[in-house]
């Protein structure tokens, strides 16, 4: 069984959740509340808009095309600059006395690289620190492709009802035997976006 790095990260909020699940709305929610509060924080998401976190993006909507194995090393690296990069990092933020909230994490690359790769293979390249908070956004596959096609955007390389099940079913195995230290919620969410932000808010104590 997959056990990450045990070192927990105070101050780190982490949602994940399928594509169309609402993690980038709450997240976006989350720090509005926390700039209403004056707590300092910084808001960021993976894949980056970093320079490998842009290969990523290439690859999601399909401009390049690469192998599974080779696109999982790419998050995992993204993860390893988003984290640890001395300018624009996380450990950067967190030093700062900044909370830091994620939209996506190495969850993610657990559920959705998992499709196609070993899931040991998988975890042994996201040996990264847990976040204190996880927040999982429970929304059913069916809202998701609804929300995925109501965009009106090409569709990106994991927005397949198909596809989204199995990642589901990772998200399960990824989520299993947690750390103590890690807070874990789920929320459904079909519930409106504002019911939904303040079950966060209830959960994180603000």
């Amino acid at each position: 069984m997959f056990e990450a790095m045990e070192k927990v990260l105070e101050r780190f909020v982490v949602f994940e959740g399928l594509d169309g699940a609402g993690t980038t709305t709450q997240s976006k929610l989350l720090a509005s509340r926390l700039s209403d509060g004056n707590i300092p924080y910084f808001r960021t998401f993976e894949p980056t808009d970093n320079f490998i976190g842009l290969r990523i993006r290439d690859v999601l909507t399909k401009k390049i095309t690469t192998t599974p194995k080779a696109l999982a090393l790419l998050y995992a690296a993204d993860r390893e600059d988003h984290l640890e990069n001395p300018e624009y990092g996380i450990i950067t933020a967190l030093a700062e006395g900044k909370t830091v909230i994620s939209d996506r994490y190495f969850f993610s690359s657990l559920a959705y690289q998992c499709v196609d790769l070993d899931f040991e293979f998988v975890a042994s390249i996201n040996a990264y620190p847990y976040p204190e908070a996880l927040i999982y956004i429970d929304t059913p596959t069916d809202a998701c492709m609804s929300r995925i096609e109501g965009r009106g955007n090409p569709a990106e390389l994991f927005e397949r009802r198909d596809f989204l099940e199995k990642v589901r079913r990772n998200y399960e195995k990824a989520f299993a035997n947690l750390p103590e230290a890690v807070r874990f919620i789920r929320i459904d969410g079909t519930l409106s976006p504002e019911e939904i932000s303040q079950k966060v808010a209830s959960f994180l104590g603000l």
